[in-house]
C-alpha cells in the first residue's frame, strides 16, 4: 500500500467523506478482481485501496494518522526515527508521557545492549542474578477491517451474507444469533500475511435503515394503512414481514394506533427464540371524496373521546 492512503484514492487530504467514498467507489468498480481476472496488479491496487478507505472512512484513524500516530496500516508509529508528518514515532498519553511506540519493550534488551549485557539486567545496572534468554514469537500480520452492511430483514432471519476480502476472494458469512448493529465478526487467518503467519479479517456489522421497517429490541415495528370501510368492518389484507408477505385479520372497529402482533416474525436472539412483528395500523382516509361526505352528512359521533387528556 503506497505512504499516505490520501494519495491511493487520489483525493486531497482536505477531502470530505463523501469525496472519499466517491473515490473509493470508483476505484473499487474499475480495480475489482471479478473484472481484471487477468491482471494481477489491479487486484494488488483493489487491495491497497480498500486499505485506505478503511483508514480514511474511520474518522478516528483518519485524525490519528494525519497527527502522525498511525501509519497507513493503521498501526501506531514506532521507533526512533520521523513518523508522518515529521513526528517523532513514539506515543503521548493524556498527560503528556512520551514513550516507545510498541506496547511489549524490553528494557532488558534495550540497556543490555548499551552495557554489553554482562550477567543481565537482575536486580539492576550492577550485574544480579542471570537471565534467560528469551525467545521472542515472530509476529503475525496486521488485521484488516472490513465494513458490511445488511439489510434489517436479512438481520433478522440472520441471512447469510457474501463479502469480497481485500485479496479479492470472496466468502459466505453467516450471522450470528443476537447480531446487534455494531457487532463485530472476526476471520481467524484472513488479515496480512506476516512472519508468524497470518492476521485477522474483523467485520463490523452495520444495519442499513429500511423504507417501512424499524428495530424495537428483538420486534420489528411496522405502520400499516389501511382504508375507513377495512377499520370499520374488519377485513383481512396484505402486510410485508421480515420474511414475505403474509394475510393479517384487522378486527372490526380498529382505530389508528391499534397495535397487532405477529408471533415469530421479529429478530432471532441469542438464546436462538424470535421477537413478534408489531404491526400498528394507521387509517388513511380519502381526499375530497363527495360519496364519502354525502354519506357522513348529518352524522356526528357524540362520544367524549379526549375525555382522559382532561379537554
Amino acid at each position: 500500500m503506497a505512504a499516505d492512503p490520501y494519495t491511493t484514492l487520489g483525493v486531497a487530504r482536505s477531502a470530505s467523506e463523501k469525496d472519499i467514498k466517491s473515490a473509493y467507489r470508483k476505484l473499487a468498480k474499475e480495480l475489482h478482481p471479478d473484472a481484471n481476472k487477468d491482471n494481477p496488479k489491479a487486484t494488488e491496487r483493489f487491495s491497497d485501496v480498500t486499505r485506505a478507505y478503511d483508514l480514511l472512512s474511520d474518522k478516528d484513524k483518519r485524525a490519528q494518522f494525519d497527527r502522525g500516530e498511525i501509519d497507513m496500516e493503521g498501526n501506531p508509529n514506532m521507533g526512533f526515527g520521523q513518523g508522518p508528518g515529521g513526528s517523532q514515532g513514539g506515543f503521548r498519553s493524556a498527560d503528556g508521557f512520551e514513550g516507545f511506540g510498541s506496547e511489549n519493550v524490553d528494557l532488558g534488551d534495550i540497556f543490555g545492549g548499551i552495557f554489553g549485557n554482562r550477567g543481565g539486567m537482575g536486580g539492576g545496572f550492577g550485574g544480579g542474578g542471570q537471565r534467560e534468554p528469551r525467545t521472542r514469537a515472530a509476529p503475525k500480520g496486521a488485521n484488516v477491517q472490513y465494513r458490511l452492511k445488511v439489510t434489517l430483514p436479512h438481520a433478522a432471519t440472520l441471512e447469510t451474507q457474501r463479502i469480497t476480502l481485500a485479496d479479492g476472494k470472496t466468502i459466505d458469512l453467516k450471522l450470528p444469533a443476537g447480531v446487534e448493529d455494531g457487532t463485530q465478526m472476526r476471520l481467524a487467518g484472513k488479515g496480512e500475511a506476516g512472519p508468524g503467519g497470518n492476521g485477522d479479517a474483523l467485520v463490523t456489522i452495520h444495519f442499513q435503515p429500511h423504507a417501512f421497517f424499524e428495530r424495537h429490541g428483538d420486534d420489528v415495528r411496522v405502520e400499516l394503512p389501511i382504508t375507513l370501510d377495512e377499520a370499520v368492518g374488519g377485513a383481512k389484507v396484505k402486510v410485508p414481514t421480515v420474511e414475505g408477505v403474509v394475510m393479517l385479520s384487522i378486527p372490526p372497529a380498529s382505530s389508528s394506533g391499534k397495535t397487532l402482533r405477529l408471533k415469530g416474525k421479529g429478530f432471532t436472539n441469542k438464546n436462538g427464540s424470535r421477537g413478534d412483528q408489531l404491526v400498528t395500523l394507521e387509517i388513511v382516509l380519502p381526499e375530497e371524496d363527495a360519496d364519502l361526505a354525502e354519506r357522513l352528512d348529518g352524522w356526528q359521533d357524540n362520544r367524549d373521546v379526549r375525555a382522559k387528556l382532561g379537554v
